[in-house]
């Protein structure tokens, strides 16, 4: 009994401490939560001093201002002759490219593979000084670089390691920040080679944190792609030619901590060390394969493909990534993701999509306001939760933002005592708060009052290098998006309409697939040719004309020898990797192709012009693309004009009728020529108004458009056959079928045009190219020249003008060009071209087109090779 009773006893006394425990904790967590959503009018950077806020300067802050590159003040340099904002050492990297100069040797003597435990911290003023003075001296030295992106906006270099044949020195770039433009001169020396591996990243983020730029580089994942390495990551070259195991995890610790572990500077020193070594081997492999080749000419073919290619990267220019409105990308993309089931099993409604909008606008100003990535402010899916289920006070709002980042294994965790919310939400929950009650609330109304409050008179957060511009320029980035003030509910509708518009033109037209897959070709004697898509591979494997040489990623090796090689052509371009991003403004998310040439003229080059067209087809983002398009075609018209040779047809008229209207014309010899006809587009217009419409439209609108088709008859009264052969006018065949197949426009009398169709498609080319010159070249009984008395002055392009296409057209249903688009203007444009300049003057032309297009969109992200003045 006794024993029964002390059991008793012993779990009751469990039970209340079990108890106290839960309610202590609850109490504890209320407790804390109360304290955190009331304290609002406190920022958590008033107690967390972070690293980069002890900077006195930085180059890149989080306003939307433009990025301003180094301007270098010699008065003899010929960047004074550059763009405003272009490479202050293009001119001495060009020369590089043009001039490898890699006669040296990596490593000096025996080299031992043991590190060390000896290298230099540096944190000092005197000992960055001393720092560039030996690299000065050096003809060679290695370089690598750690960033820290999760508490910081755009992300900053957190540490440099740079390793000589003596010595390895890792470079305290946060105690440095504000003087590290010590290392400059030594960075751009030409004479001086830095060994990078996979330097695509540092050198921008060289670029964006100090302003150094990089000159002469062998970057040692460029000679993997030269040799084909089955892998190029720095951990596989360790392992493979070092015999050296390394852990890249470390790569995602916390880079900003002082001081490091023990762990992580070996890691740091690991990654510069050993790329002296690893570069000298790879420069042994490379003058091998050069010397195994058939030629003895191309000793070095290799090793200066490797070093063109290394130095190519060095010309990339930083850029701030650019939105039409704060957080529009990701609210896109989140939207897409979601309601395409890409994301989890949430749906988003369209009234919620609003409230995605507002949270990604938010979001993206708070990362700016307090210098943390975006993903530290509020995750995806914590902003897909609160727009599904939007909660109506703070407290569900945290608990839903909780509940959620602790569910998602991709929420990211610095340490166990950083927990989610972040400080960031917690400390401006009311914001969310009002901006889910606030439904109908503007974000042109909304996100100043954010910044007021937060960086303003007295306002909640500490101004930083980093924010204090958005003070200057937040209003003129809202204003210059944003529709005016007047009209709001319709400005504000058409901003809506617009962005729906926009994000389905991007569902429904941008690639869907990767358009660059990088395969290679290969020559039977080992060389690259080019890079090319999986088809293209497919074709010559399955003709057995190649053999598979790599499986990932893919690659052959043909089994004859090819017409040409690209670098005996001067061809960089087509054995460059390329990038599916856009080459405007680097977006990545999604993209188009866009010819850079038009397909109007293009299309009409001789065929031996056209072969090499992936040159002037690239990828553009929505945005960009709308600009380049607009460039075209207000160029267009001048060429049009420069020409003499209008973009349209501008009227037709019909064969039958022009006897009587001819005699006219001649009487009336300083009347206007133009009255007899009519234009293509508005005859469809009109027939096809009349054939749907036509018994139900108001009587005088109706007599309008039968005046219009009168005019191509010559005045006649006019049949519904009529009214079907109007619509048809000016269509290719192909164009006629399509209509024809379209709902609600059936043809009773289309038989006719049927077997008109049918004969045109037995034609052969050289019929077909008869037939159009038929058109466009007619009789002077029925073209009239801008004078009006039918007569034409002058030669050259002025004579295309008045023979050709700027009068009265009689239509014939024979032609396969239709008369609709600039179809006919591109041809005469290209024909004067051959005739009176040949080929030179299509290339010409050529070139004159991609400077339309650099000029137009500036564009940062063009693949290496890439070039204005290319000839085929």
């Amino acid at each position: 009994m006794e024993l029964k009773e002390k059991a008793k006893v012993v779990i009751t006394v469990a039970s209340l401490v079990a108890v106290t425990i839960l309610f202590v904790t609850e109490y504890r967590r209320r407790r804390q939560r109360r304290k955190q959503t009331s304290s609002l009018s406190s920022c958590y950077l008033h107690s967390e001093l972070k690293p980069q806020f002890g900077f006195k300067r930085v180059l890149a802050d989080n306003s939307y201002s433009e990025f301003k590159h180094l301007k270098l003040v010699d008065a003899s340099s010929s960047s004074l002759e550059k763009p405003s904002n272009g490479h202050p050492y293009e001119t001495e990297i060009t020369v590089l490219l043009e001039n490898p100069q890699i006669e040296f040797g990596f490593l000096r003597g025996e080299c031992s593979l043991e590190m060390s435990d000896s290298y230099v911290w540096v944190e000092t003023e005197s000992q960055l000084k001393e720092l560039a003075e030996i690299l000065a001296k050096e003809q060679v030295f290695a370089v690598d670089t750690e960033q820290h992106s999760l508490r910081s906006f755009l992300g900053f270099t957190a540490l440099i390691q740079i390793s000589t044949h003596e010595e390895d020195f890792l470079v305290d770039t946060i105690a440095l920040h504000d003087v590290m433009s010590i290392l400059r001169p030594v960075f751009s020396d030409p004479n001086i080679c830095k060994v990078f591996h996979g330097a695509d990243n540092d050198v921008i983020w060289l670029q964006r944190d100090f302003h150094i730029y990089v000159v002469n580089m062998f970057d040692t994942a460029k000679a993997c792609e030269v040799l084909s390495k089955p892998q190029r990551s720095l951990a596989y070259l360790l392992e493979t030619v070092c015999g050296v195991a390394t852990n890249k995890l470390l790569q995602r610790e916390d880079w900003r901590q002082r001081p490091l572990s023990e762990e992580m500077v070996r890691y740091a020193r690991t990654d510069a060390h050993y790329l002296l070594y690893i570069a000298d081997s790879l420069t042994t492999e490379l003058k091998q394969l050069a010397t195994d080749s058939s030629s003895p000419d191309d000793r070095f073919h290799f090793l200066l493909e490797a070093s063109r290619r290394s130095n190519m990267t060095c010309l990339q220019l930083y850029t701030k990534e650019t939105e039409d409105f704060p957080g529009s990308a990701a609210s896109s993309s989140i939207i897409y993701r979601h309601l395409n089931g890409h994301g989890d099993k949430s749906n988003i409604s369209l009234n919620a999509e609003e409230l995605v909008r507002k949270l990604c606008a938010w979001r993206d100003l708070m990362g700016r306001i307090h210098d943390e990535s975006t993903r530290y402010v509020l995750s995806d899916q914590a902003i897909v939760g609160l727009s599904c289920k939007q909660p109506t006070t703070t407290e569900e709002i945290y608990d839903t933002i909780a509940h959620i980042d602790l569910a998602t294994e991709s929420s990211p965790s610095l340490s166990s005592s950083v927990q989610s919310p972040y400080p960031v939400i917690c400390s401006h929950l009311d914001d969310i708060y009002k901006m889910i009650l606030d439904k109908l609330a503007k974000l042109d109304d909304l996100l100043p009052v954010v910044l007021k409050k937060c960086l303003g008179t007295n306002g909640t957060c500490p101004i930083s290098v980093f924010n204090y511009s958005l003070l200057v320029n937040f209003k003129t980035k809202l204003s210059s998006h944003s529709a005016p003030k007047q009209n709001g509910h319709k400005n504000f509708k058409q901003q809506f309409t617009r962005k729906a518009s926009r994000e389905l033109f991007v569902k429904k037209f941008s690639c869907k697939a990767p358009v660059y897959h990088n395969c290679r070709i290969y020559a039977n004697d080992g060389r690259l040719l080019c890079y090319c898509d999986k088809r293209k591979l497919e074709w010559y494997l399955n003709r057995g004309l190649a053999k598979l040489v790599e499986e990932n990623p893919p690659a052959i090796m043909l089994l004859f020898e090819p017409k040409g090689r690209p670098e005996d052509e001067g061809n960089d371009f087509y054995i460059q990797t390329k990038r599916n991003i856009c080459v405007g403004c680097g977006e990545g998310k999604h993209y188009l192709r866009y010819r850079i040439i038009p397909s109007c003229y293009r299309v009409h080059f001789p065929e031996h012009l056209k072969s090499h067209r992936s040159h002037d087809i690239v990828l553009l983002c929505v945005d960009c693309h709308e600009v380049a398009h607009a460039a075209a075609e207000r160029y267009k018209k001048q060429i049009a004009t420069e020409f003499g040779i209008p973009l349209f047809v501008r009227r037709v008229l019909d064969s039958k009728e022009a006897q009587g209207t001819s005699s006219l014309v001649e009487d009336e010899s300083t009347g206007d020529s133009e009255d007899a006809g009519v234009s293509p587009l508005h005859l469809r217009s009109a027939a096809m108004a009349l054939l749907r419409h036509g018994n139900r439209m108001p009587s005088s609108r109706r007599e309008e458009l039968l005046q219009t088709v009168k005019m191509y008859y010559g005045g006649r009264d006019l049949s519904e056959e009529d009214l079907e052969k109007a619509l048809l006018i000016g269509l290719s065949p192909h164009e006629r079928r399509k209509l024809e197949r379209k709902k609600g426009v059936s043809f009773k009398h289309s038989a006719e045009v049927a077997g008109m169709d049918k004969q045109e498609d037995e034609n052969n080319d050289g019929e077909a190219l008869a037939d159009f010159e038929k058109i466009m070249t007619v009789e002077r009984s029925t073209v009239v020249d801008d004078s009006g008395d039918g007569t034409s002055e002058g030669d050259g392009a002025k004579e295309l003008n008045d023979t050709q296409c700027n009068g009265n057209t009689l239509h014939q249903q024979n032609s396969k060009l239709s008369l609709l688009g600039h179809g006919p203007h591109g041809k005469q444009i290209v024909e004067y071209l051959l005739r009176e300049h040949g080929e030179d003057g299509v290339r010409d032309f050529c070139q004159r087109w991609r400077k339309v297009f650099v000029d137009a969109v500036h564009p940062r992200h063009l693949p290496g090779g890439w070039n204005v003045s290319h000839r085929v």
